[in-house]
């Protein structure tokens, strides 16, 4: 057989190119005999295809390799493509050589056609075999388009994608769960956000965004928290909490509406459907929504955190799935998120809400060195820490605004699976560093 690959994908063949000679290359699915036939489901990263072998008709090399031939293998399948109802997408593969390119051990630890139900350690266990199954491709191909969606709006915005220091000197928000890393024989940290550089990019680029990874050392173990993931930010001058609230409505008008028509058969494998949804979404402040609260009873005050409890009454008194909670009290948001100029115990602030999970948060920031400086103090944090930000207010910091979004949890709406590290390749956490 020829030392070229393949001529197709599995994808590509259809009925239009019957009669036709293909050379295809991919990972043994399943195998089926039915007595005078035998089947092989080949796939590979596109899809699958039927691999038609008649007993009476097929050579002897043919018959005598598919008797050894084990689930995974990766081998390659010259022959005729063929119109036949009766096969999966109407069409099969006629083969007058198959070689095996590389044996698979058997029994598989995992099975990937989905037949065999695992858990979830199994499959994060067993990472590279679960990421073959059909869910688990759906899955990245949802992430893909999603990737490839929020890239296209920010840039048809005027937006610069940037990407900032992994490894930093200070934390980013003065806060704990910070991973140390050596550096030189220096102390240095991992970035628990690109949240200061992107600010100082807006003071020079105007608009600016960055898809990249950011890293928490998260001790909560829930369906909801990695220690890795992937983090989605933007940051505008000229603008307030408002406007980039309006940018995160079009960025999920925008995804819906990719997905229904790119995803459509993604979505049937993982037999999930899109949340409703409606814009402009729900808006409810702070303050509104501790009064929901305490109608149920719930003991809260004023700058107390909402968190899972607390969200799930206020999303049972919300029609949309999607809503923003804004103008949290000042005190327990970040340093550099802006007071409101006529009652500076409220900031300009925002959280992006889907059902009782908080997917993004924003706000207007302080762009006035004087305030910056006392935010940090009030929160008992050295100004001089953070030299290396402030500096820059004194050169032209124009009013801005931006926000963070998870990449993971966004996921879980658009594919309908019930925790973050089903959505991350290679999730990690408290008890998980490999594969």
């Amino acid at each position: 057989m020829e030392t070229k690959y393949k001529t197709h994908r599995c994808i590509d063949i259809t009925k239009d190119i019957a009669g036709r000679e293909v050379l295809l290359a991919g990972w043994v699915h399943q195998i089926r005999d039915l007595g005078g036939k035998k089947f092989i489901i080949l796939r590979d990263g596109s899809g699958t295809v039927q691999v038609t072998i008649s007993k009476d008709s097929a050579s002897d090399n043919i018959l005598s390799m598919i008797e050894e031939l084990t689930f995974e293998s990766v081998i390659q399948v010259k022959g005729i493509v063929k119109e036949d109802p009766r096969a999966p997408r109407g069409v099969e593969i006629i083969p007058s050589e198959i070689r095996v390119i590389n044996k698979a051990k058997a029994p598989l630890p995992l099975d990937v056609s989905g037949k065999v139900k695992a858990d979830i350690d199994t499959r994060l266990r067993e990472r590279i075999l679960d990421l073959r199954r059909a869910e688990s491709m759906a899955i990245i191909r949802i992430t893909n388009t999603t990737i490839k969606t929020i890239r296209n709006v920010m840039l048809s915005k005027g937006f610069v994608e940037v990407f900032t220091p992994k490894i930093i000197a200070t934390a980013t928000e003065g806060g704990a769960n910070l991973f140390p890393v050596i550096y030189f024989g220096r102390e240095a940290f991992l970035a628990q956000s690109p949240q200061l550089y992107k600010e100082l990019l807006a003071a020079a680029f105007e608009r600016v965004f960055e898809i990249g990874p950011a890293w928490r050392a998260e001790e909560s173990d829930t369906p909801y928290h990695l220690s890795e993931f992937i983090s989605v930010d933007i940051e505008a001058a000229f603008m307030d909490y408002k406007d980039v609230m309006s940018i995160l409505e079009d960025i999920l008008h925008s995804l819906f509406n990719a997905i229904d028509k790119e995803n459509e058969d993604d979505l049937k494998i993982l037999k999930h459907k899109l949340p409703e949804i409606s814009f402009p979404l729900p808006r409810i402040t702070y303050s509104e929504a501790l009064e929901v609260i305490r109608r149920k009873g719930v003991d809260i005050k004023f700058g107390d955190d909402l968190g899972t409890p607390e969200l799930r009454i206020l999303s049972s008194e919300i029609e949309s799935p999607f809503y923003f909670v804004t103008e949290f009290p000042a005190k327990i948001r970040p340093f550099y998120t802006k007071p409101k100029d006529d009652n500076p115990e409220v900031s300009e602030s925002f959280d992006l809400v889907w059902q009782h999970l908080e997917l993004a948060s924003g706000s207007s920031r302080i762009h006035d060195k004087e305030m910056l400086v006392e935010a940090l103090r009030s929160r008992g944090l050295n100004p001089e820490s953070f030299h290396y930000f402030i500096k820059w207010f004194d050169y032209g910091m124009p009013p801005h605004a931006g926000w963070g979004l998870g990449l993971a949890r966004l996921l879980l709406p658009l594919t309908g699976r019930g925790s973050v590290k089903e959505v991350t390749l290679f999730p990690r956490d408290k008890k998980r560093l490999a594969p």
